[in-house]
Parts: structure tokens; C-alpha cells; sequence
């Protein structure tokens, strides 16, 4: 697939890449996007009414039982090619990527400078003292409740560790997103709707700084009027070719 010459003028001249991602960019490892229909278990079950405050003072069973299949769904999957290629991207530029994702995708693929603005389903913390716990592994199978597990400084409930809805982001993650943002010299955002605030404003955050901003998605999103360059093609097809071309030099 040839790349928009636009875009890859824009990515040669880049030493400093932030890249935003969403959900769109673990789809093509067989992440379901939030809001996409769960299966088995969880069939019927509406996920934005899990991932709230309210839900787990509720049943923190429940909620807990949820994330841990959750957990095992993404160690079940594998990175993309789009992942890997914003690794191999970082070998010849500084990319930094603020991820709207909680799964490990961009690690596990090699990636050093990632920031989760959500929280991650591996960083489990006390509700009470906020201390980090380990992750215990999850049940083989999907299970309806599973009691959390206990934090070993207060012994209060542990906590998913991710961004629930009618939360704040934690104050250093979004810190260290805007600064790259507004530092970088190219802001490339794949696979998300662009709704989701406060990350939906980080293109237009980039373009008051005089940042371009490219967008890959193969849907059309709410960020048209937010970015110089829209590619209407998936992470795991554009993201290769546009690194092979800046490896070989050739469109």
C-alpha cells in the first residue's frame, strides 16, 4: 500500500513522534473494542455500567470477575503489526505513545515510552492506600463473581487498575501526554473515534502548538476538523507501510 506522500513528507522530517492510540489499535489483535458485544459469559452484559465507581461499590465481585476475564482475553492475544511497527519506528525517532488502551499491547511489541491516560488491566491497586498489587493470575474459566483479592498493607479490597467512568485521569499520566504533545514534531493518531475527552483534545492541543497532526483509521471520525491528514486505512496495514517507507526511503 503506497503512502499519502503528505503524510510520509511529514513523518521523514519527524524526530520527535507523539502517537495517541485507542481501541481501534488492538482490534486487529482480537481486542474487542469496548463498547463491541461481549461474548459467553458476559454476552448481555452492558460494559460501561461495569466500569464505574458505582458498579464496584455495588458488587466489587462482579467488577473484579469481569476484568480478570478481561485480562485473560488480552494475554490470550498477540501485538499487531501496527504495534510492532511504532516499535520499530522508535529506533529512528523518538516516539512516544499516549495510549487510551488498558491492555500491555505496545510493551509486549517493544515499545519504551508508553503512557496509559486509562489506567492498565496489569496495574491493580488497593481502593484504600492506592498501593500497586501484583496481578494474580485469572481463572481459566470465565466466572460470574470472583472476590477481589486483599491489599497486604491495609487489607482493603484491590481494585482494577484503570481509569473508571466519572474519574479523573491521574494527574501524571495526562501531564506527561500533553508534553509530548506539544513537544513533538509530528502527532500521529490511530484508531480512535476522537469522543472520548480529555484525550479527543489532544490533536487540536498539537495543532495550537503548530504540530501537524496525521490520522489512521479506517472509519470516518469526530477529529476531521482537528487533523492535516486523515489515511483511511488500519493500524496494522498503515503503520508498516509507512515505516518501511521511511526505512527505504521510497513512497
Amino acid at each position: 500500500m503506497g503512502v499519502p506522500p503528505p503524510i510520509l513528507d511529514l513523518a521523514r522530517t519527524a524526530r520527535r513522534v507523539a502517537v495517541l492510540t485507542g481501541a481501534g489499535m488492538s482490534a486487529e489483535s482480537g481486542v474487542p473494542t469496548f463498547r463491541d458485544a461481549q461474548t459467553g459469559l458476559w454476552e448481555n452484559v452492558d460494559a460501561t455500567a461495569l466500569a464505574t465507581p458505582e458498579a464496584w461499590e455495588d458488587d466489587p465481585a462482579k467488577v473484579w470477575a469481569w476484568y480478570q476475564w478481561r485480562v485473560a482475553l488480552v494475554r490470550g492475544v498477540h501485538p499487531n503489526a501496527g504495534h510492532r511497527a511504532l516499535a520499530d519506528w522508535g529506533h529512528t525517532a523518538r516516539v512516544q505513545i499516549v495510549t487510551q488502551n488498558v491492555d500491555d499491547l505496545h510493551e509486549r511489541a517493544g515499545s519504551e515510552e508508553v503512557v496509559h491516560l486509562h489506567g492498565s488491566l496489569f496495574s491493580p491497586r488497593c481502593t484504600r492506600c492506592g498501593r500497586p498489587v501484583e496481578l494474580p493470575d485469572p481463572p481459566r474459566d470465565a466466572l460470574a463473581r470472583l472476590e477481589p483479592p486483599s491489599c497486604p498493607a491495609c487489607g482493603d479490597d484491590v481494585r482494577p487498575g484503570v481509569v473508571w467512568f466519572g474519574e479523573m485521569l491521574p494527574q501524571e499520566p495526562w501531564e506527561i501526554a500533553t508534553g509530548s504533545v506539544r513537544d513533538a514534531e509530528l502527532l500521529v493518531v490511530v484508531g480512535t473515534s476522537g469522543v472520548v475527552y480529555p484525550a479527543a483534545g489532544l490533536p487540536a492541543l498539537a495543532r495550537s502548538h503548530g504540530v501537524p497532526v496525521v490520522e489512521i483509521d479506517p472509519r470516518e471520525t469526530d477529529l476531521g476538523d482537528r487533523v492535516d491528514h486523515s489515511w483511511r486505512t488500519t493500524a496494522a496495514v498503515g503503520l508498516p507501510a509507512l515505516v518501511e517507507a521511511l526505512e527505504h526511503g521510497r513512497p
